[in-house]
């Protein structure tokens, strides 16, 4: 693999959700990744996220296997573990047990809950970290219930981006002192990160508690999405007037009422005659008239859409990695940037010996 990171070797003890997303990520970027699985988790086709890595599957409390492991981590830059806090420990793959065979190392440790706090042992999933860190009561219908936003806020963006960033910073920091250290990833902790904006917009007496009513919640009537006459949707983000000026032009709205853009007890009427004027036009009517202006305007594609339209295909912003149209590596680099992703495989033996240093019990 191309990309930043050549180099860079990290030891993943395979996941689900965030670790391996992570992971992904950074081999994305060049780091040499190997993936440790249990026994009968060889990565598949469909298994996007163990994409650019190798894999090896061991059986973790079987003897033997901290003494066939630690020379990969003796020899590695990053781990990356997401295992519930005290798992790893139990099998001896702690950070006190790696940071005394790799005093370099940085650990990292993605978990819902964090390492440490009340709930730090207890199950539980992006639903439940992004529930406790204010982010999912502020996704929904005025007046409904909180609507899960996939598990992007929690697993990935709070989680996995959170991860990555905090390992990167470790690895910089060890450049320079010589020593590793572990990095505590929690999704609450992530989760509440991404929602500073909205703290401080809340603190600020500009965003309240009430779900639907608010600039980015849906709230604004320029800040939506709306039904079209074919059944399909379409989004306007015109927040600055002069955007907003634009839409109203493009989409013929001189009725008064629209004057008055920041005048929210307007906003309920305004967004009811909005929803009249995109219900008049199919979505492809809309994104001729609108999409490519300054009126903020995009349509809301599905997973199908996505990848076949014209801006997405000209930047390349998915692939297709043995028949699975994916996501390609992102952010871009110019000097340095990500290869064409492959599908995960398995390590070979000779692989295993001669770059990780790993000769498994027969």
């Amino acid at each position: 693999m191309a990309g930043p990171l050549q180099g860079i070797k990290v030891v993943e003890f395979a996941g689900l959700g965030p670790a391996p997303f992570c992971a992904m990520v950074l081999a994305d970027m060049g780091a040499e990744v190997l993936r440790i699985a249990r026994p009968g988790a060889a990565p598949g086709r469909f298994d996007v996220n163990c994409r650019n890595r190798a894999t090896v599957q061991v059986d973790l409390r079987a003897p033997g296997a901290v003494a066939a492991l630690m020379p990969a981590i003796a020899g590695a830059d990053a781990l990356i573990e997401g295992f519930r806090p005290g798992v790893m420990e139990r099998l001896g793959f702690g950070p006190g047990e790696c940071l005394a065979a790799n005093p370099r190392l940085v650990y990292g440790r993605m978990t819902g809950w964090g390492q440490g706090g009340p709930l730090h042992t207890a199950a539980g999933h992006d639903i439940n970290y992004i529930a406790i860190s204010g982010a999912l009561h502020a996704i929904g219908p005025a007046g409904g219930q909180p609507v899960p936003p996939l598990n992007l806020v929690g697993d990935y963006g709070g989680g996995a981006m959170v991860l990555g960033m905090g390992l990167l910073a470790a690895l910089l920091e060890a450049r320079s002192s010589g020593r590793g250290q572990v990095v505590d990833a929690a999704m609450t902790d992530g989760a509440a990160l991404l929602c500073t904006n909205m703290y401080a917009s809340h603190a600020a007496g500009r965003a309240t508690n009430e779900r639907g009513t608010n600039l980015l919640d849906g709230g604004a009537p320029f800040y939506c999405t709306y039904a079209c006459a074919d059944g399909k949707s379409i989004a306007v983000g015109a927040i600055e007037p002069q955007f907003y000026a634009l839409l109203r032009e493009r989409c013929g709205l001189a009725d008064p009422l629209f004057d008055a853009q920041p005048d929210r007890e307007r906003w309920p009427l305004m967004k009811h005659r909005l929803a009249e004027v995109f219900a008049t036009r199919t979505r492809d009517e809309w994104c001729a008239l609108l999409e490519g202006s300054d009126a903020c305007f995009a349509p809301v594609l599905d997973w199908d859409e996505a990848p076949r339209h014209p801006h997405n295909r000209a930047r390349g912003t998915f692939v297709d990695v043995d028949g699975v149209v994916q996501p390609a590596p992102a952010p871009r680099f110019t000097r340095t940037p990500a290869g064409t992703p492959e599908p995960g495989r398995e390590a070979g033996a000779e692989e295993l010996r001669a770059r990780w240093g790993i000769v498994l019990p027969a």
